[in-house]
Formats: C-alpha cells, sequence, structure tokens
C-alpha cells in the first residue's frame, strides 16, 4: 500500500439512517477564521478547494489548527537562535514523545533522508561535508522488496544503494560491512518480514532501523507503538492529521543517531539537508500542533466523524436508488471513516468519475474519491461549515442525472 492510495482494503461499519439535527453540533476541529482584510486566493487567481479526500501533499496536506496558527503568528515578532530552538524544541518532544530525542523536519521525506544520512555519517565532519559523494563502495540500506514506493528516493538522495530482499533469511544473507541502515514502509501493502522479524535480524547485527509512518495516524498509539518495538528512527508526518504546518514533520528515536541528523540538517551550513530547512514558526507550530493533538479527545472525534458521515449519507439517501454506507480504512495509513456513496446508474444516469469531475469544476470546487462503483466523501477534514455544502452539492449533482 503506498501513501499515495487513496483508500485500499476495507471494513465496513454499520451504518445507521439516523441523522444528527444541526452540522453546527458537530466537534469544531477548525474554527473558520474572521474575514481577512484581503483575499489572497482572489488576488492571485487561485481557486479554494473543499477537500472531502483524505490528507494529500498536492492539496497543501490539512488544515493548522488554531493552537498551530497562534504559534506561528505569535513568534514571527522576534528572531531566534535556531540551534537553541531545536534544543528546547526536539526537548519537549521527545518528552512528549518517550523518546531519546526529536527533531522538526520539513516533512517526512526530510526526515528520512536525515535519518539515512545520520546512519551513514554519524557525527564526523568529513563525511558531512562530503555526502552525497563519499569515496569507496555505496553505503547501502535494506527494504523489503515489497516495500519499494516513490519516498525511498529520499534515502537514495544520500548516495545509498537500496538492496531489496524477502523474507527474514535474504535480509539477514544482505547485511554487510557495506549496510547502514534497514527502512521498514510501515503502510506496504504486503511484507514478507514482520516488524518483529525486521528487528531481530537488525539489531542481531548492530544495524540501526528506521520506520516510516508519515501517515499513520490515527490512532494516537501509533506515535508510541513502533519506538516501543524496537526501532531506532521513526518519522511522521506534521502535515497531516497532527494538523500542524504541511511543510512540517517529526524525526525522533536514538539520541546519538538524532544528534547527526542535526549536524547533516540546517542551519549548520553546508550538509545536505541544508536546503531543507524549517523557519521558527514551523518549529513552533510543529511543537503546539503535537501537544494539541496528544490532548484531544480522540474518541469524542472519531464520534464526530461518524456522525458526518450519517448526516451526509441521510441527505443523500432521499434521492431514489441511493445508498450510502460509513466505511472505515483498516490503514495503517488513513485509518479513518468515509462514507461510500452507490446508487441505480439506469436511474441516475452518471457514474462515480463523472460526479467527481463535476463536483471539482464547480463552484466551490471539491475534491473527493471514487473506488469501483462508489462514490468515496471524505469527511475528517472538513470545517464545519462545510458539511452541509457538500452533502448539498453531491446532491444536487446527482439529482441533475436523474432519468
Amino acid at each position: 500500500m503506498k501513501r499515495r492510495n487513496i483508500i485500499k482494503g476495507l471494513s465496513i461499519l454499520p451504518f445507521s439512517g439516523s441523522i444528527v439535527a444541526e452540522a453546527a453540533s458537530f466537534h469544531t476541529p477548525i474554527k473558520p477564521a474572521l474575514a481577512p482584510k484581503r483575499d489572497f486566493f482572489k488576488e492571485l487567481g487561485v481557486t479554494p478547494v473543499i477537500n472531502a479526500s483524505v490528507t494529500m501533499t498536492f492539496l497543501s496536506g490539512s488544515l493548522m489548527q488554531p493552537e498551530v496558527l497562534e504559534a506561528i503568528n505569535s513568534t514571527a515578532h522576534d528572531f531566534a537562535n535556531m540551534y537553541e530552538l531545536q534544543d528546547k524544541v526536539g526537548a519537549k518532544i521527545a518528552e512528549m514523545l518517550h523518546c531519546e530525542a526529536a527533531m522538526v523536519t520539513s516533512g517526512a521525506a526530510c526526515a528520512m533522508l536525515l535519518g539515512t544520512a545520520a546512519a551513514i555519517t554519524g557525527t564526523d565532519p568529513q563525511k558531512i561535508k562530503m555526502l552525497p559523494n563519499l569515496p569507496g563502495p555505496r553505503p547501502e540500506v535494506i527494504m523489503q522488496k515489497s516495500h519499494r514506493y516513490l519516498f525511498d528516493q529520499a534515502v537514495t538522495t544520500t548516495g545509498a544503494k537500496m538492496i531489496e530482499v524477502e523474507g527474514a533469511a535474504e535480509m539477514e544473507q544482505a547485511i554487510n560491512s557495506n549496510t547502514v541502515m534497514a527502512l521498514f514502509f510501515n503502510a506496504a501493502e504486503r511484507s514478507s518480514i514482520t516488524h518483529e522479524q525486521f528487528l531481530t535480524v537488525a539489531k542481531k547485527h548492530n544495524i540501526p532501523t528506521f520506520l516510516d509512518a508519515a501517515a499513520d495516524v490515527p490512532p494516537v498509539e501509533n506515535l508510541f507503538k513502533f519506538q516501543k518495538m524496537g526501532f531506532d528512527l521513526v518519522t511522521f508526518s506534521g502535515g497531516k492529521m497532527i494538523r500542524g504546518p504541511q511543510s512540517a514533520g517529526l524525526l525522533f528515536g536514538r539520541k546519538d543517531l538524532i544528534a547527526a541528523a542535526r549536524l547533516n540538517h540546517s542551519p549548520h551550513e553546508a550538509p545536505i539537508g541544508r536546503p531543507m530547512k524549517v523557519n521558527k514558526e514551523e518549529m513552533f507550530g510543529m511543537y503546539a500542533a503535537l501537544k494539541a493533538y496528544l490532548e484531544r479527545d480522540h474518541k469524542k472525534e472519531w464520534e464526530d466523524w461518524l456522525q458526518r458521515t450519517k448526516y451526509i449519507g441521510g441527505k443523500l439517501e432521499t434521492l431514489q436508488t441511493v445508498k450510502t454506507k460509513t466505511v472505515v480504512d483498516p490503514g495503517p495509513a488513513n485509518a479513518f471513516p468515509s462514507l461510500f456513496v452507490t446508487w441505480d446508474q439506469s436511474k441516475i444516469k452518471t457514474k462515480p468519475e463523472d460526479v467527481l469531475v463535476a463536483l471539482k469544476t464547480g463552484t466551490p470546487s471539491i475534491v473527493a474519491n471514487s473506488r469501483n462503483e462508489s462514490l468515496i466523501v471524505g469527511v475528517v477534514l472538513l470545517r464545519p461549515d462545510q458539511i452541509d455544502v457538500v452533502a448539498n452539492r453531491v446532491k444536487a449533482v446527482l439529482q441533475q442525472a436523474m432519468a
């Protein structure tokens, strides 16, 4: 399962036909801001989009929480020593995640590059300066063949070579003096080596392990689960369901590796990670986002998401032949409920793909998804004031296609 796959294998929750009385009764994760003095969308001719999908980079990730915006705005008026700030933010994040050390990166892909660089260079200033052009054999990173994906290019950017393996025995045979790290893609569709087997083999040969779990919250427990398993480094995206700045991420784990990762990053002036700097506002924002996420009532938030699917589903089922069901993606990425909508296409003469086009090109522009013969309406990223907008627009598109 690649991170860009929107909906994977499915498990279905019972769907109730009841609807909530008022959309305004939903939990409010994002408070609509006061009317801005200046409309930059209009000024630049950029179309605002309602995200009835999942957290995707091309759709600007997610919407930052009020606490994050407050952290960004309140720290934008003063300078800060970036070494000190990364020290203090990293220490607080490590405390919150119960790990040895942590740092803020410019997204999970940057964390993968920095983690690999740390495994290659350690704290050796000469190696840091020469990366990715170290003399001698290329460093090797072991990865399951079924785990290869678009984002492992962040690993090879360091000059490392990917070594594909299948099964624990082949993984062990692949380890040699050039092996610097073993990478586990947590959202892969298939694994020939379990997490536990992977860790056992790597630890036997003292090879650092890295787990990419970029989009793998909720549940919140995942922030702690994999480091407890024994992974040396773990990354999560900051701009997905943690609702921090899109261009921020978390890298945490072993203290010595985080120290080496930081030496390969800005504000140091020459390392491979210098182009991937994180500004002070994003560091404060990421700290605020993680704190708010950990303190959130996740059970209540989940119930609110379910109520949203029921509410929208109830409106759509007033149309003849339309049926809806709430589907929870099993994860580990995008593990939250969405609304699946089907209809008799001999009565409502349109296909889900055509509905997607109508939604995207309409006013307002709405991005949703489809799978097979189902229209998929995501609810977790909708502002409260957008719930009725999405329900009414989908209903209107289907009504227009009725025979």
